[in-house]
C-alpha cells in the first residue's frame, strides 16, 4: 500500500462491506472525511481514512453510537494505540467465542452418540465470573457470593434453560426496539415486567434481597446498558439499549 494510494468510495463501500450511502453520511457528520474530492465531485480515500473507518467499524460492532464513537475518536491521538486496543478485545472475544463452538460441538455429538453430558463441559466459555469485581465494587462481595452459590447450585439443564431464557428476553427486546413501537406501549412494557421478573429471580442483587431498592437498582441497570458498549451490545447496541432503557424507567415509575 502507498502512501498516496486512494480508494474510490465505491471501491471502499465494497471492501468493508457498507455502503456509499452510509459513507457519505460518515462525511457529512463529521466522522469520516475523504481524503480528496475529484474534479466529478467522486470521494477519493487513502490510508488513513481507510485506519479510521476500521476503527469506526470496531466501535460499531462494540454497540457504540455514532455520537460516541467520535467522541472516542477524538479522544485518541494514536491509531496504533487505540488498535492494539481494539486488537485485545478482539482477541479476547475470539478465545471467548472458540471456546463456546467447542463446548456446544462437544454436547451435540454426546446427544447424537447417546453419551453421558459432561456438565463441566457443556458451560466452557460462558464464564459467569468475567464481572466478579465489578459486582462486588457496585454491590458488595455478599452479592457475587449469593449469585454465585444460586449458579452453581443449578442442574445443566437449569442452566441451559436460564440462558436460554436471557437469550429469549434479549432478542424480544431487539426486535421490539426495530419495530419502532414506543417504550411506554404496552408490547414494552410487557418486556419491562419480564425483565424485572428475570432480574429479581437472580438472588444477591438488590432487586432480589428483601427489603431492596429495586426501582433504583432496575433504572440504574438501564442506564448501564446505555453507558457501557458491552452490556449494550446484548440489545442491538447504543440505540437499542437507550429504548430498553427508556421502557425500564416507565415501568419502574408506575410499578416500583
Amino acid at each position: 500500500m502507498n502512501d498516496d494510494e486512494e480508494w474510490s468510495i465505491q471501491q471502499i463501500a465494497r471492501l468493508a462491506g457498507t455502503t456509499s450511502r452510509t459513507l457519505r453520511h460518515y462525511d457529512d457528520i463529521g466522522l469520516l472525511a475523504p481524503s480528496s474530492i475529484g474534479h466529478n465531485g467522486y470521494r477519493y480515500y487513502d490510508q488513513a481514512a481507510l485506519v479510521r473507518l476500521q476503527r469506526i467499524l470496531l466501535l460499531r460492532e462494540l454497540g457504540l453510537g455514532l455520537p460516541q464513537i467520535g467522541e472516542v475518536l477524538g479522544r485518541e491521538a494514536s491509531e496504533a494505540h487505540a488498535l492494539e486496543s481494539h486488537l485485545a478485545w478482539l482477541r479476547q472475544e475470539r478465545d471467548r467465542l472458540a471456546r463456546q463452538i467447542a463446548s456446544v460441538e462437544s454436547t451435540i455429538t454426546a446427544l447424537r452418540g447417546g453419551e453421558r453430558l459432561m456438565a463441566e463441559k457443556m458451560f466452557d466459555g460462558f464464564d459467569h465470573t468475567q464481572y466478579k469485581d465489578e459486582v462486588e465494587q457496585r454491590w458488595g462481595k455478599k452479592a457475587y457470593a449469593d449469585s454465585d452459590r444460586w449458579w452453581r447450585s443449578m442442574s445443566a439443564d437449569d442452566r441451559a434453560a436460564w440462558q436460554k431464557r436471557v437469550a429469549d428476553l434479549g432478542s424480544d427486546w431487539i426486535a421490539a426496539a426495530q419495530s419502532g413501537i414506543a417504550p411506554d406501549s404496552d408490547e414494552a412494557q410487557a418486556l419491562a415486567k419480564r425483565h424485572v421478573e428475570w432480574l429479581t429471580g437472580v438472588p444477591g442483587t438488590p432487586a432480589a434481597t428483601p427489603g431492596g431498592d429495586v426501582k433504583g437498582y432496575v433504572l440504574g441497570l438501564g442506564e448501564m446498558y446505555v453507558a457501557d458498549p458491552r452490556f449494550g451490545k446484548n440489545y442491538g447496541g447504543t440505540q437499542g439499549a437507550e429504548f430498553v432503557r427508556d421502557a425500564l424507567r416507565v415501568y419502574a415509575e408506575a410499578h416500583l
